[in-house]
């Protein structure tokens, strides 16, 4: 079964303890967008935020870091609660270190990539990685629309994760709701980031129940 992680992007900030009752009652991660409106056109939340989620939080912490220098941070939010954190591959010049300097924080080590990045330029670090996020959107904006050659991304690199004999699961982030859920499933990923599709919904938690299923 997939692990559904909704996007704390999407929730209601007036009354974010009540969402995050939410995602302990039914859901399996919080996944945490950072933006540093360098790397990515936007700015969303930091530190204080985090902390806020981490201590009410009963499920894990995926910290999605779209942030240049992305080393310069690890410590801070590791510290702050994140038990995932991943960070995007072109980024930072030193990949490798910056997996293994996660891991040295506490936390498992994602690498994402945006569509436009071949699942390929992966390889070389994926012995470094406890798990890999793949953009189906561009990173930086809520809403976008679903970018269908995901599936063939997801198949290729699974298959070269089997072929290694690794255990990565492969997280999908972007226009994912109940309409593909089960397709994404079906082509090898694990972990499933739904924003608006659980937060706008009327009734969250029968959203991330179906796309379990």
């Amino acid at each position: 079964m997939v692990q559904i992680a909704p996007s704390m992007l999407s929730a209601d900030f007036l009354h974010l303890e009540k969402d995050v009752e939410m995602v302990n009652a039914y859901a399996d991660i919080f996944h945490l967008d950072v933006m540093d409106g360098v790397f990515v056109p936007n700015l969303s939340f930091g530190f204080p935020v985090i902390e806020a989620i981490a201590s009410k939080a009963v499920k894990p912490l995926d910290v999605h870091l779209m942030i240049v220098s992305p080393e310069k941070y690890v410590k801070r939010f590791a510290e702050a609660g994140a038990d995932m954190i991943s960070f995007h591959l072109n980024a930072t010049d030193e990949p490798g270190a910056v997996l293994q300097q996660i891991r040295q924080c506490g936390a498992k080590a994602g690498l994402v990539i945006n569509p436009d990045i071949p699942v390929e330029s992966l390889y070389p670090y994926l012995d470094k990685c406890d798990y890999i996020l793949l953009m189906s959107v561009f990173a930086g904006f809520g809403g976008q629309k679903f970018i269908e050659d995901t599936y063939d991304r997801i198949k290729t690199l699974k298959a070269e994760i089997l072929r290694r004999g690794l255990e990565i699961p492969i997280e999908v982030d972007g226009g994912v709701s109940p309409s593909n859920a089960s397709a994404l499933a079906e082509a090898g990923a694990e972990i499933l980031v739904a924003g608006s599709a659980v937060f706008n919904a009327d009734d969250p938690a029968q959203v991330i129940a179906s796309m379990k299923a």
